[in-house]
C-alpha cells in the first residue's frame, strides 16, 4: 500500500488515498503504521475518501487508533496532497470532516503550494470553570472546534511535565469523550506561546485546532486581540477571528516528507 508522511509544523500524518479502497481495520492500521518504532511513525493517520457533500472527505486517526473529528495541520496537508497528486485542479476547496465542512485555499507561487488558508469554522467558547487535575486546582476555558478543547492560560508553559499533566486531563471525568489540552501563555496582544497534548497522540509540536481554540479563549477572555502568531514548539500558525459571529481563519505551511510503500 503506497503512503505519503506529510507534515505541519512538525505535526505529522501518514495520507492513504482512499478514494478506491482502504484495509478494513483502520485504527489497527494506524496503531501499526504511527509506532515510531516498529512502524512509519507519526501522529496519526488520514485517508482521502469520497464525498457526496464536498470535493474530499477526510477520515483522521490518532496514534492509539481513536478517530479525530478534525486537525487542523492535517487538513492543510491535505490540501496540498491532493493538489499534487492532481487529484484536482481547484486551489479552493471543501473538506468534509468529522467537526463538519471545511473551506481551504492553497497558496501557490510558481505551480506549488506554499502555504494553506483554512476556515477553521466558528469557534464554540464555554465560561471557565475550575477543575483539579495532577494535584492541584486549574482554571479551564472549554472551547470546540468541531473537536473538545481545554484552554489553560498559565505562566512557564514551557516549564510544565506534560507527560505527566497531559493524561490527567485527557482521560478526566469531566471530558467522557477525551480531550485535547493546551498550556498557553499569552506574551502580547497579537502573540501566543503554548504546547499542546493531543486526545489519542499525546505531545505534538503543533496542533491547528488547538490553536484557534487558545486564541478564541484568550480573545472571549480580553487577553488579546482577535488577529495573532500562535508560537507552537513546530512552528508559527497566523490566526484571525474577525467577531464572535464569524469563522476562524488559520494559514500555515504543508510539507511533504517522504513516500513508501507498507504491507498490508
Amino acid at each position: 500500500m503506497h503512503f505519503t508522511k506529510m507534515e505541519g509544523l512538525g505535526n505529522d500524518y501518514i495520507y492513504l488515498n482512499g478514494l478506491e479502497n482502504l484495509p478494513e481495520d483502520l485504527p489497527a492500521l494506524a496503531r501499526r503504521m504511527s509506532d515510531r518504532h516498529f512502524g512509519v511513525g507519526s501522529d496519526g493517520i488520514i485517508c482521502i475518501c469520497p464525498s457526496d457533500r464536498a470535493d474530499f472527505r477526510m477520515r483522521m486517526f490518532n496514534a492509539d487508533g481513536s478517530e479525530g473529528e478534525m486537525c487542523g495541520n492535517g487538513i492543510r496537508c491535505l490540501g496540498k496532497y491532493v493538489y499534487n497528486k492532481r487529484l484536482t485542479n481547484k486551489k479552493k476547496l471543501t473538506i468534509e470532516t468529522g467537526g463538519g465542512l471545511r473551506t481551504l485555499e492553497l497558496l501557490t507561487q510558481d505551480g506549488l503550494v506554499k502555504a494553506v488558508r483554512v476556515n477553521m469554522g466558528r469557534p464554540q467558547v464555554e465560561a471557565a470553570m475550575e477543575l483539579a487535575a495532577g494535584g492541584r486546582m486549574w482554571q479551564i476555558t472549554p472551547v470546540s472546534m468541531g473537536n473538545p478543547h481545554a484552554v489553560l492560560f498559565v505562566d512557564r508553559p514551557e516549564e510544565l511535565d506534560l507527560e505527566q499533566l497531559g493524561p490527567c486531563f485527557e482521560h478526566h471525568a469531566a471530558f467522557p469523550q477525551g480531550v485535547n489540552t493546551e498550556f498557553v501563555r499569552c506574551v502580547a496582544p497579537d502573540r501566543l506561546v503554548m504546547r499542546v497534548w493531543e486526545r489519542g497522540s499525546g505531545e505534538t509540536l503543533a496542533c491547528g485546532t488547538g490553536a484557534c481554540a487558545a486564541l478564541a479563549a484568550a480573545v472571549v477572555q480580553g487577553k488579546c486581540g482577535r488577529r495573532a502568531a500562535v508560537e507552537l514548539p513546530g512552528g508559527v500558525l497566523e490566526l484571525e477571528w474577525p467577531d464572535d459571529e464569524t469563522e476562524m481563519i488559520m494559514t500555515g505551511p504543508a510539507n511533504t516528507v517522504f513516500e513508501g510503500e507498507y504491507p498490508v
